[in-house]
């Protein structure tokens, strides 16, 4: 099985305590149901900054700033992109990249 790496973007956030238990609520259930693919939960990301190749450093992290990830493994992109598009994530009006994972082995 490969690893893909699910790349949050941002999308609304919730506007009352209780708005946030049923998003949380949301998100549990859809591990749930991806089970043991689920390599590691991730977490969510705070403040972030680009650095470019001039060396220049920006704020905010761009037009489609990452707002958490989580590493699933899948037998494909396509598997793995059916399982991220139950994620609640899209909910929200944010989106979900879905990346492969390159196992290049160990460093030498």
């Amino acid at each position: 099985m490969t690893k893909y790496l699910l790349v949050y973007h941002t999308g609304s956030t919730p506007e009352s305590e209780e708005e946030g238990e049923k998003v949380m609520a949301a998100w549990m259930s859809w591990f749930g149901v991806l089970g043991a693919a689920v390599l590691d939960g991730g977490n969510p990301t705070g403040a972030s900054s680009t650095i470019s190749a001039d060396g220049s450093v920006s704020e905010g992290g761009g037009p489609n700033p990452t707002s958490g990830f989580s590493l699933i493994e899948a037998d494909s992109l396509a598997a793995a992109l059916e399982l991220a598009k139950g994620c609640p994530q899209l909910l929200s009006g944010g989106s979900v990249e879905v990346c492969e994972t390159i196992d290049i082995g160990p460093p030498a």
